[in-house]
């Protein structure tokens, strides 16, 4: 690429709306992430890396596959397919109505299938504690589950608010479970008891998914007829879902495999590898978040038009994210340690646990730059459907986080497994990056 194109490159970004909705979505993200962090301070305060904190993990571990699984992967495949049918001038309502009944009807049976097998997954996966440590799992499990139908409706919801250009509110009501914490935490922790965590999680889902609902009436979002399975766009649509679903699945399974391997090692390892990741989480979760919702939706309708140029936005793009990303983390290793004594040294969380977190966090954080990068690789593969490749590099990448997990936590511990997840995200997202390059090259021949 020229000089010339760059310069009209940097302009086309500057008088479009993808930059300032960009800027737009990561502000707001970073409110609610600033919110989600206070709560987390409460959190470590409240509960430290006790036995409850370690349960409420565990009992979020299939609800959030699940909504990992389906929910996240289906909104994801929704998007591009429904900006192309609007593009053929195809019928939306029908196509709307489509998407609804498949979330709901999957959502249910998920939500069934989840709690079917809890006992046997406890059973196989976390054997060895006691009954009062089953027990706790289960209590807070039962109030966790709802949350997966939620999720689900929550995401085709926030997929077409997304589409018709709105992200200021999507974005915003984030702000709700973490209040929620927040508010049972402080005032209702006695009266709530063990259940604290599992109900706040709870009632923040609800309330966020009845905002949305509302949004979405009032702009006149959701538009529905007669579902039709025989449409060509929704024939396309579920030929991908598959695919999706399962790399859904088996990217589910890295941090699933983590947490089986640290519940092998002193009580607290759970916590703590949550904890380590709070800081990493942060940082990519602002990028991710922001360009996630913002760029497929935009990279949808641009490959319909002009393939080529979504290519060069795309790279264009990833070289910058990936020097600024580099440059935070490589800002956040050095003062680690005093960030998280700062953060989440008071109460039950003591200057050993502070200790075990930041050199966990240090590990993590060499990942980030390749995890922003990888996403926006992901976001831009699904826009040209191309998830079967997606779905091989997950599998990759989940053999390879079992391998390194039973190898590197009898040498490391706890630390060798937050080792293991950041060799992983880099080899996959180097994988991604060579083959996006290797259709650019082919997009360019042909």
């Amino acid at each position: 690429m020229n000089f010339f194109d760059l310069k009209k490159l940097v302009l086309t970004y500057s008088k479009s709306t993808v930059l300032k909705n960009i800027l737009l979505v990561g502000g707001l993200t970073v409110l609610v992430k600033l919110i989600s962090f206070y709560k987390e301070t409460v959190v470590a305060s409240a509960f430290g890396l006790s036995e409850l904190l370690d349960t409420f993990f565990i009992a979020m571990l299939i609800p959030g596959f699940v909504s990992n699984l389906f929910t996240g992967a289906f909104g994801s495949v929704f998007i591009p397919n429904y900006v192309k049918a609007s593009k053929l001038d195809n019928d939306l309502r029908a196509f709307q109505a489509t998407g609804f009944l498949i979330t709901i009807g999957v959502s249910t049976l998920f939500t069934i299938i989840a709690i079917l097998i809890t006992d046997t997954f406890l059973e196989s996966f976390f054997s060895g504690h006691s009954k009062t440590y089953y027990d706790l799992i289960k209590i807070q499990f039962y109030y966790i589950v709802p949350c997966i139908f939620i999720w689900g409706l929550n995401s085709l919801l926030h997929g077409l608010l997304h589409i018709s250009g709105e992200f200021r509110v999507p974005t915003f009501v984030g702000v709700i479970t973490p209040i929620s914490f927040l508010i049972c935490i402080i005032f209702f922790k006695e009266q709530l008891g063990q259940k604290v965590l599992s109900v706040s999680l709870l009632l923040g889902t609800l309330l966020e998914f009845i905002l949305i609902l509302l949004i979405s009436f009032i702009k006149k979002i959701i538009k529905l007829s007669k579902p039709n399975f025989n449409s060509p766009d929704i024939k396309i649509m579920l030929k991908q879902v598959p695919a999706k679903v399962l790399s859904g699945f088996l990217t589910g399974l890295i941090p699933v495999t983590d947490q089986y391997f640290a519940a092998k090692l002193a009580i607290g390892s759970i916590a703590a590898l949550n904890y380590g990741l709070k800081i990493p989480a942060f940082l990519t979760s602002i990028l991710i978040i922001s360009m996630g919702k913002v760029l497929l939706p935009h990279f949808s309708k641009l490959v319909i038009e002009d393939k080529k140029l979504a290519f060069d936005k795309l790279f264009f793009a990833l070289k910058r994210l990936f020097i600024a990303t580099s440059i935070a983390a490589v800002c956040i290793i050095v003062i680690s340690p005093w960030l998280i004594e700062f953060l989440f040294e008071r109460g039950e969380f003591t200057s050993k646990n502070t200790d075990i977190v930041s050199y966990l966090q240090i590990i993590f954080l060499v990942y980030a730059p390749f995890t922003v990068c990888g996403m926006v690789i992901v976001n831009f593969l699904t826009s040209i459907n191309e998830n079967n490749f997606m779905a091989k590099v997950a599998f990759i990448a989940v053999i390879l986080n079992l391998v390194l997990d039973f190898i590197f936590m009898k040498y490391f511990g706890v630390f060798g497994i937050a080792l293991c997840t950041t060799t992983v995200f880099i080899v996959r997202a180097i994988i991604l990056y060579r083959y996006t390059l290797k259709l650019k090259k082919q997009h360019q021949l042909n």
